[in-house]
């Protein structure tokens, strides 16, 4: 028997004896690893002659190798794929540099590989308390490119796993990504892509932010969708910044609106670092998620498990002080059952993994995420966000 099913009683009074079912579960989570980055100054280089599917299409280089690379012109109009296409041009990062050796925070290999240790541990229990395994699905928020995440699927909570890997390099301006991680012998990816997010500061130029990154695949067998996000900050103001959410709260909608209709059946998991609490009119209003099972209708079928936990009083993060709960999972209606077991797949439980080595105990910041990083000090911490956990079961039927 695989360490990923779990055997509970379910009691027949018709004949008076316990009988055993298998139960099969697959945790699908996320973190912030708050700046996951390399120790290399690097800049981002578009090939445009390439396919988007293609990770070379744009991908992070390290700058002493642009002399190397070919170029067709300096380019300084709008940073698009579809405006891109044919062309091979370089974008410089405004954080290039921070993450090194040689800059105020110094950072070198020692404090890279704890950080990587530091994250693996936390993903690596991720859900495990119900499923005995890794997660089977990880999204990850702020990590700087794909060399990063290969560098942490290797770590060895986390190897023994065989992690593949879904990123694609975003237009931020920091030169933030997110990422999903999935086992790949539990979710087979069909298909993944991103979805442009364009927003606008108070003066019509355009904000760079990260996409919305979609996979399409068979979870144990079963068809899902996984949405991953992280929308615009609440920089400038929670009331000035919202119609940036608002926007990212349509994208997201659009596309699992579409999803729903190109694969009848399909289920659907949105999960990330949003900016705004369940209440806020991006997620209420514009996404429609809702606070309740019984709210769930053809009209709003997506449900925010996280509503219940943010009406109790609980947060993923602290931000200017105020608690938030800004790190949700969301999902389609047809993952939601009154049932305890069905024969395919629904959620069982979600939570904030919140255990007490991620917990600041004392000084100015206690009861906070235990993070990274307080000004340019690596403080051997791990986040400013507790992660989100969602765990989904389903009877095991042996074949």
């Amino acid at each position: 028997m695989k360490k990923y099913f779990i055997i509970f009683a379910v009691l027949c009074f018709n004949f008076g004896f316990s009988q055993q079912k298998q139960v099969k579960r697959a945790a699908v989570a996320f973190l912030n690893v708050e700046n996951l980055w390399d120790t290399i100054a690097s800049a981002d280089y578009i090939d445009g002659t390439l396919p988007f599917s293609n990770p070379k299409f744009h991908r992070s280089v390290p700058i002493d190798s642009l002399k190397f690379l070919e170029t067709t012109e300096d380019y300084k109009g709008e940073w698009s794929n579809e405006l891109l296409v044919g062309k091979k041009v370089i974008r410089h990062q405004i954080l290039a540099t921070d993450f090194t050796a040689n800059s105020p925070k110094r950072w070198g290999t020692k404090y890279y590989n704890q950080k990587l240790a530091n994250e693996a541990k936390v993903i690596s229990e991720l859900g495990r308390q119900y499923t005995n395994d890794n997660p089977a699905i990880c999204g990850l928020i702020e990590v700087e490119n794909r060399q990063v995440i290969e560098d942490l699927i290797k770590q060895p909570v986390l190897a023994k796993s065989n992690y593949g890997i879904v990123h694609y390099n975003s237009y931020d301006a920091r030169g933030i990504d997110i990422a999903i991680i999935y086992q790949k012998n539990r979710f087979v990816v069909q298909n993944s892509y991103t979805k442009e997010i364009k927003v606008y500061n108070e003066d019509g130029r355009r904000q760079y932010t990260r996409d919305v990154l979609v996979a399409i695949g068979l979870l144990d067998g079963e068809k899902i969708a996984v949405f991953m996000n992280h929308w615009p900050s609440r920089s400038g103001g929670e009331a000035a910044s919202q119609p940036r959410r608002n926007a990212a709260a349509a994208v997201l909608k659009a596309e699992m609106d579409k999803l729903s209709v190109d694969y009848p059946g399909i289920k659907l998991i949105s999960m990330g670092d949003y900016n705004d609490d369940p209440v806020s009119p991006s997620l209420k209003k514009h996404l429609g998620a809702v606070e309740k099972p019984e709210d769930l209708s053809d009209k709003t079928p997506y449900y925010n498990l996280m509503y219940k936990l943010y009406k109790a009083g609980v947060a993923s993060l602290a931000y200017r002080d105020a608690p938030n709960l800004f790190d949700q999972i969301i999902i389609s209606q047809n993952l939601y059952s009154k049932e305890k077991l069905t024969p395919t797949y629904s959620v069982f439980k979600a939570e904030i993994y919140a255990p007490s080595y991620l917990v600041n105990k004392e000084g100015q910041w206690k009861g906070y995420p235990l993070r990274s990083w307080d000004g340019d000090r690596f403080t051997g911490g791990y986040s400013d966000h507790f992660p989100a956990v969602s765990v989904l079961q389903k009877e095991y039927i042996k074949k």
